[in-house]
């Protein structure tokens, strides 16, 4: 039987890039003393009075079907919102909701790229992204994003990756893995330059609620010189911990909306009307837990790099944003991969191997910071005492 190309493109992406992660449930199923720093997940449970909005509006009868682009409510509070957010006018008309940032992000690639063209991405990358990229038919382009900037993607990196195919720019800010943060002037700049060769500007802004203090975040729709050309997608699953609801969406200009709409349509015709309700007052009255979760995530990040750069070969790459945080293991004399299954078999702490990423940051970990206090201690004592220890040893 003949399977369609799709499935031929996708076909070795995801799960060699999550045998650790794996390794380690399997570890802690057999019973074994395993503090996993892997995935990223809110550190906190949806908050009660969202979930009594959504259980209210199920009792309501708010479990029709609704339309392809959203209800008129929820649309209505995310075009206030942005509107505030970037000092722009957000219309209703340029919003189109969906079941979580990536399905917006799968819809408005297929709306935007296919077979022959060319996306340009920073790696590393959300794991997804590749996936995302390739099942329209395009080709994904790699732009290295380098530790000495920060990890911020620079338009000289860009420039020089750019050809007659390339067609969309898929930005991440704040960005996972790294919690690099886009400054107003990266927008601008990026912007000028999409402009001159005609790209579109895909901003996934998911954790644009979860940014520390001192950093200061603009999103890509603050720039209305671009707006033509820009379309940014994002959900509650992170600012709100509501991962599990899946809801989301994309803002973007009038004529894209309309072209994406039959696609939304002919995908979804629409999300539940329940989520809808839930999400809207999500929006409309801000988020209860973001505070919290930014200053957890950077107080963990801080005490990371205190446990580990004083007294090993370790480097950590502070966040400015987000929920991880980037160790470079170069001086161990092994690359992340291998680094990674040492550190769970040896010392009992799993991390994500920076080629689960991309191919830019074989020397780099990824590690959660959304353990609670407790263990996420524990387990930057096991990195240390591993560290020195394997130091000795290479001594």
């Amino acid at each position: 039987m003949k399977f369609a190309s799709i499935t031929d493109r996708v076909a070795d992406l995801g799960g060699a890039k999550w045998d650790v992660y794996l390794r380690a449930r399997d570890l802690i199923a057999q019973g074994q003393d395993v503090i996993s720093l892997t995935i990223g997940e809110p550190d906190v449970s949806t908050p009660a009075d969202l979930i009594d909005v959504a259980s209210r509006a199920m009792r309501d009868g708010r479990t029709t079907y609704s339309n392809g682009r959203g209800e008129d409510g929820l649309r209505a509070a995310l075009a206030t919102y942005y509107s505030e957010l970037s000092g722009q006018d957000v219309e209703p008309n340029h919003v189109l909701c969906f079941p979580g940032t990536q399905t917006a992000l799968y819809a408005v690639m297929t709306c935007l790229a296919e077979s022959g063209d060319e996306v340009l991405v920073g790696d590393p990358m959300y794991a997804t992204y590749e996936g995302v990229i390739r099942s329209t038919g395009a080709d994904m382009v790699p732009v290295p994003l380098r530790w000495e900037n920060g990890f911020r993607i620079s338009v000289d990196d860009i420039r020089e990756r750019i050809t007659p195919r390339s067609r969309v720019l898929l930005l991440t800010t704040p960005h996972n893995p790294t919690g690099a943060v886009l400054t107003r002037e990266d927008l601008a700049a990026i912007g000028r330059l999409a402009k001159e060769h005609d790209l579109w500007i895909v901003s996934d802004e998911v954790y644009g609620e979860l940014v520390f203090d001192g950093t200061e975040f603009t999103s890509a729709l603050s720039l209305p010189e671009f707006a033509e050309r820009t379309v940014v997608v994002s959900s509650i699953s992170k600012s709100h911990a509501a991962p599990g609801f899946r809801s989301g969406w994309c803002i973007g200009p009038e004529p894209f909306v309309e072209a994406l709409l039959p696609i939304s349509e002919n995908m979804l015709f629409g999300n539940q009307p329940f989520i809808a309700d839930m999400t809207e007052a999500a929006i409309r009255n801000g988020s209860g837990v973001a505070a919290g979760m930014r200053q957890r995530f950077a107080a963990r990040a801080e005490l990371l790099q205190s446990k580990l750069e004083p007294h090993t070969g370790l480097r950590v790459h502070r966040p400015d944003a987000g929920m991880f945080a980037m160790v470079n293991v170069a001086e161990t004399g092994m690359n992340g991969y291998n680094y990674a299954l040492h550190l769970l078999e040896n010392a009992g702490v799993a991390v994500m191997p920076g080629t689960s990423f991309g191919e830019t940051i074989n020397d780099w970990v990824r590690v959660a910071l959304t353990v609670e206090d407790g263990p996420f201690l524990a387990a930057c004592d096991r990195i240390a005492a591993h560290a020195t220890g394997f130091q000795r040893v290479s001594a």
